[in-house]
């Protein structure tokens, strides 16, 4: 079996990569005789061509002797080898009209697409991602965006900063005062914004203080499904029944917006599901949140101010609470700051791209060998120039006339 590494043709350019020169090293090492690998050249990934060459990882251009190859974002059509399965992340399974061509593309070219987001263990659970590096990327850029807002700090950018623990020593400029942050999440994203926020001088309170106490220093809370919705008949809040029929609730999030100046989404959210608030929502006196670090990303989402993603070139741009028209960052000291950077992880590219690597060895190169896998059945939305039984649900996004 040979595994091959492409480089990421997507642009704005992704610096992260599958694995690392030491992970594809020790792969070679215990794979001998069963798998080999190879990485194709790239000018902008985060570990060099010759950190892979010293690991005896052989650097070539022209990947079409491999069996499979791996990436991290979406394949240019135009890059696409026939007859290869692919790992990457698609963004198709919610039906991104962006990336129904590529779809199209993998169907018409034979290509086996296994695609990370939907590998799961016998729980149901994802068993590879990014969002640890997601939330502690979004959480560290939401306070750099607070501190350029109100002038009272004055951080790194994160993607300026080597490592996670330059990161961490930038965070000890910060000086907040009596703010309340309102965090959405507890999951890999939500622990991942976690452990920046317990890095700064900072206390996290339960829901209940948060809205009715004063607090003479900053204090932020972590809110789940069921502190902020409710049924629409009765008021009450049923997990399993939330997560079936999402479109039974509404929304209580406003009383918690009153209370807050800064919010951090870190909470999956289904298009089904009540949005947090609506943008005219904004516009009142009440609504205090003044910055917003909107690490899911959802355009026109759970957040209706993230009207379009941000770049890590641009990471902000400002909302204006009447108009409800885009400004230009920190245009206005009453407007609302929006960070929505959608790809977060690439702002620490080589320990997000550690921590991703050794996930694929535990989860999916064993995998790989002992085929077939129900994790990689799971996660395969195309084969054999059709679409899988579990993703027969794309036909009509990816076949729109038919």
């Amino acid at each position: 079996m040979k595994i091959g590494i492409i480089r990421e043709g997507k642009n704005p350019p992704d610096k992260r990569t599958p694995f690392t020169p030491e992970q594809l090293e020790y792969l070679t090492e215990h794979l001998a005789g069963k798998a080999s690998f190879c990485v194709q050249s790239s000018p902008v990934r985060s570990f060099k061509d010759e950190e892979f060459e010293e690991a005896g990882i052989p650097v070539i251009e022209d990947m079409s002797g491999c069996d499979i190859l791996f990436g991290v974002k979406e394949v240019p059509v135009a890059q696409l080898i026939p007859d290869k399965t692919y790992f990457f992340f698609s963004h198709t399974i919610k039906k991104q009209p962006y990336n129904r061509g590529l779809l199209q593309a993998v169907l018409d070219k034979n290509i086996r697409l296994i695609d990370y987001e939907v590998l799961k263990d016998n729980f149901g659970n994802r068993v590879v991602a990014f969002g640890h590096w997601a939330g502690v990327v979004g959480a560290y850029n939401t306070l750099w965006a607070y501190g350029q807002k109100t002038g009272l700090f004055d951080l790194k950018r994160a993607h300026e900063c080597f490592d996670l623990e330059e990161m961490k020593r930038e965070l000890k400029k910060v000086q907040l005062p009596p703010v309340k942050i309102i965090m959405t999440g507890s999951g890999r994203v939500g622990n991942g914004a976690k452990e920046i926020l317990n890095s700064i001088p900072i206390r996290e309170v339960s829901h209940e203080s948060f809205l009715h106490q004063y607090f003479e220093e900053p204090v932020y809370v972590v809110l789940h499904s069921e502190d902020f919705n409710r049924r629409k008949t009765d008021g009450g809040f049923d997990r399993e029944e939330f997560y079936r029929h999402p479109d039974r609730y509404e929304s209580h999030f406003l009383k918690f917006a009153e209370a807050g100046e800064i919010l951090i989404g870190a909470a999956y959210w289904n298009p089904k599901a009540p949005r947090l608030f609506e943008l005219e929502d904004i516009s009142s006196e009440e609504f205090g949140i003044s910055v917003i670090g909107d690490i899911t990303c959802d355009i026109n989402g759970s957040i209706p101010t993230t009207i379009r993603a941000s770049t890590i070139h641009s990471p902000v741009y400002d909302i204006d609470r009447n108009t409800r028209m885009e400004l230009p960052a920190f245009g206005s000291q009453s407007s609302i700051s929006v960070m929505a950077i959608d790809n977060l992880p690439c702002e620490l590219p080589r320990e997000a791209s550690q921590d991703f690597g050794n996930q694929l060895i535990k989860w999916v190169i064993p995998a790989l060998l002992d085929e077939p896998s129900p994790i990689l059945e799971g996660g395969t939305i195309a084969r054999d120039g059709d679409l899988t039984l579990e993703f027969m649900y794309l036909r009509d996004y990816v076949f729109p006339n038919e």
